[in-house]
């Protein structure tokens, strides 16, 4: 009977368990995680699960229509892969082997924090069901201020459920612009004022020199001299992909485990999630992407691959359309396709002063300007609609003249 180890009981190693039980595969799936929870659903860990308005228990993910039992998994939790032999198919954990035919790899990432926060009470990072408890529980001691580093998309909202909770937060952001690497500049400020507008002190151009206090955090010094006082932090600066456990193992390592466009590692080997980087032909660029949909997306569809690779056959190639979404008090963020700091940006509906809007992206290709991106705040049903624009490829004249007769 053969069998295939999935390291990584995540979102991404989960979907990928199901979809080969879904394509039917009969041998032993194995289940390895580091955390002793068995798969759940991220995203709400900043908002509804910190806020206290939605259980811990109901981010536990089942599969469509049944139950986990249902996809008769091996389950190895809380113990953390530690090496991978390629040559005899085995993957470590400590001194034990467990031996594969195949294997997913689904680690996900890892936060970063600030040096010397380690062991240091009052800062934490969100990352994990572990995680968020620690911050709702330093939150319900009601500390004098809550202080978020780092303004990006997880803490931007962890500043706004915060808010929403009615506790002092301080936002510092070593970027002059708010998300720009994401939105750009020319957007980035519109989610800046909405955090201003709810009372967020958000200071931006100002980064994190050092902390002060044992055994609790105490106060921050900053990189424009002066402190902040601190008894609740949470950093957002980040994450790194959980690729240590690889090292030495034959796999290619480049901020991720580097894939082909199928999402093949190695000869029945695939990673899928944010710790796989791959060339995505739809953008002719080798990405790995942190968002909840491609987890989805990609964990399913490199278990199609890794049963194509054990068959001797083919797989086809990864190539979707990025989508994420990101809720900040009554604004909801969406996003498809790629924007960066340098594109092309144009609103094509609505109004940036009332905060309800939608934006294209472009950027040059080989046939000249063509749509990236498509940006909505509060405008759900337009990113939707003009997403498939990007999987057509469409010109940015053409995308742009499509907008103008919707509106």
């Amino acid at each position: 009977m053969r069998r295939v180890v999935v390291v990584g009981a995540s979102l991404a190693g989960f979907r990928a368990a199901e979809e080969l039980r879904a394509q039917g595969f009969d041998g032993t799936i194995t289940m390895v995680g580091d955390e002793v929870h068995r798969p759940y659903d991220r995203p709400p860990l900043s908002k509804q699960v910190l806020a206290g308005t939605r259980s811990p228990a109901a981010t536990a993910l089942e599969p469509a229509g049944g139950a986990m039992e249902d996809l008769e998994l091996e389950w190895v939790l809380g113990a953390p892969a530690t090496g991978l032999d390629l040559a005899g198919r085995e993957v470590l954990l400590g001194a034990d082997r467990l031996p594969f035919d195949g294997l997913v790899v689904a680690t996900g990432a890892s936060p970063r924090t600030l040096p010397g926060a380690d062991g240091l009470a009052g800062v934490h990072t969100l990352r994990t069901l572990d995680d968020c408890a620690a911050v709702r529980a330093g939150l319900e001691a009601m500390p004098a201020r809550v202080v978020v580093v780092g303004a990006g998309f997880i803490g931007a909202e962890v500043a706004a459920t915060c808010r929403g909770l009615g506790h002092e937060v301080t936002v510092l952001e070593a970027l002059p612009v708010p998300l720009e690497r994401a939105l750009g500049s020319h957007l980035g400020p519109v989610v800046a004022e909405i955090h201003r507008d709810h009372g967020v002190d958000l200071r931006l151009g100002v980064g994190v020199e050092g902390i002060v206090g044992a055994p609790r955090v105490e106060r921050l010094e900053l990189s424009d001299g002066t402190t902040l006082e601190a008894d609740l932090v949470v950093v957002g600066v980040g994450v790194v992909p959980n690729t240590t456990w690889l090292d030495g193992s034959g796999l290619t390592i480049d901020n991720g485990v580097v894939c082909d466009e199928t999402g093949r590692a190695a000869p029945g080997v695939v990673a899928a999630g944010d710790v796989a980087r791959w060339p995505n032909p739809r953008f002719g660029e080798v990405m790995r992407v942190e968002h909840w949909d491609n987890a989805i997306e990609m964990g399913a569809h490199v278990a199609r691959t890794l049963l194509a690779d054990l068959d001797g056959r083919a797989g086809e190639p990864f190539a979707p359309v990025p989508w994420f979404w990101s809720d900040q008090y009554d604004r909801k963020l969406q996003l498809a396709g790629r924007s960066g700091a340098g594109d092309e940006v144009a609103i094509v509906a609505g109004s940036v002063e009332e905060r309800r809007f939608a934006a294209f992206y472009g950027r040059p290709g080989p046939d000249g300007l063509r749509l990236v991106g498509v940006l909505g705040m509060n405008m759900p049903s337009k990113v939707a609609r003009w997403r498939a624009l990007i999987e057509a490829g469409t010109s940015w004249d053409d995308a742009l003249a499509v907008a103008a007769a919707a509106t």
